[in-house]
């Protein structure tokens, strides 16, 4: 089985892990050979021991990976006022297909900004990655419906950001991230489609911008060690 198939079981822990940091065991310091490092950008980060990245300047993305929390749309309706105010699965299903076009957009149109050409083609200075916001929460979804309704909360919502780094000529994984944020303001106010639109793709950006200054910063530095730490540092 290839390793890219054992991802979904292994992300929802760290999912788990970001998400209620107070309730879940401290995230391992290794994972699938990767190793833990510091980092101020993103909740984890992985790193292959000895990867350098000093030679890709391009980047090959998959098309990103968009759901929602597993019992998100249950937890709603359980709470709604009004049957007509319900999330159907049709609705999740329309979001996700409009996540899918929308993130990729946005980490493309990022990416060529950022100065690494999106390719579709594998190449020795190609680097090839798969990301995913996952985990979504919509605190007050806009449903449509026919009557009067005002919906209020203090952010759109959350999500978890992932991201994997492979070479895209041998498929060796070179990094992980993991990342959980809100989506918004955080400041109350009326909630409807067009502001939840606004600020998760806000949020998606946000996400875009920090993996281009990670992949800068980790071209310009060493490679890390069996701990996580540069290359020729003292042992912790």
């Amino acid at each position: 089985m290839d390793g890219r198939q054992l991802i979904p079981a292994a992300f929802l822990a760290f999912a788990l892990a970001v998400g209620a940091p107070a309730l879940a065991a401290k995230p391992p310091k290794t994972w699938d050979g990767l190793v833990q490092v510091k980092t101020k950008r993103f909740d984890l980060v992985y790193l292959a021991p000895g990867a350098s990245f000093a030679g890709y300047t391009k980047v090959k993305l998959d098309p990103t990976e968009v759901s929602f929390e597993k019992n998100w749309r249950r937890d709603y309706n359980n709470q709604s006022m009004s049957i007509s105010r319900d999330v159907s699965e049709k609705d999740v299903q329309k979001a996700v297909t409009a996540g899918v076009a929308a993130a990729s957009d946005i980490f493309t149109e990022e990416f060529n900004k950022g100065g690494y050409p999106v390719v579709t083609e594998a190449g020795p200075d190609v680097l090839w990655l798969r990301t995913g916001v996952l985990n979504i929460r919509v605190s007050a979804p806009d449903t449509m419906d026919a009557g009067r309704t005002y919906s209020f909360a203090n952010e759109a919502g959350e999500a978890t950001y992932f991201v994997e780094v492979r070479d895209s000529q041998t498929g060796a994984l070179l990094g992980r991230a993991v990342d959980r944020r809100l989506a918004g303001d955080n400041t109350y106010g009326q909630r409807n489609r067009v502001t939840n639109r606004t600020d998760f793709r806000r949020l998606v950006k946000q996400w875009a911008e920090l993996s281009i200054r990670g992949l800068n910063a980790l071209k310009a530095q060493a490679p890390v060690n069996d701990e996580g730490l540069p290359t020729g540092a003292p042992p912790k």
